[in-house]
């Protein structure tokens, strides 16, 4: 079984779109439940890249708030970037069930 190359953090962020497609405000809240704090330009860096590779898809949307114009960017998961998640679970998992039991050794 290969590493399938995901960062914690993109794993993270595809977990949290496998429930569905979230907006980017959605999504930096739900990481900041893990202490994971992103300002917003490295947020969409990060999320621009996820696009890239084809892990998910990203879209705008608008609406008029006391007059303003507000865009809201929305993501959804891709059916590669659930795969992607599924072998990164998978990888991690076995991993666990070979080392997970591993006693420390003495001194460490």
């Amino acid at each position: 079984m290969s590493d399938p190359k995901l960062s914690n953090l993109q794993f993270l962020v595809l977990g949290i779109l496998r429930a569905g497609p979230r907006t980017g405000r959605i999504v930096r809240t739900e990481l900041e439940r893990f202490e994971v704090r992103k300002s917003g330009p490295a947020f969409y860096q990060m999320m621009s890249r996820l696009e890239a590779a084809g892990f998910v898809k990203g879209w705008y949307t608008q609406q008029i708030v006391e007059g303003q114009i507000i865009r809201e960017r929305h993501y959804e998961l891709e059916a590669t970037g659930s795969g992607a998640w599924d072998r990164s679970r998978d990888f991690q998992l076995e991993v666990i069930r070979r080392f997970g039991d591993i006693e420390e050794p003495a001194g460490a």
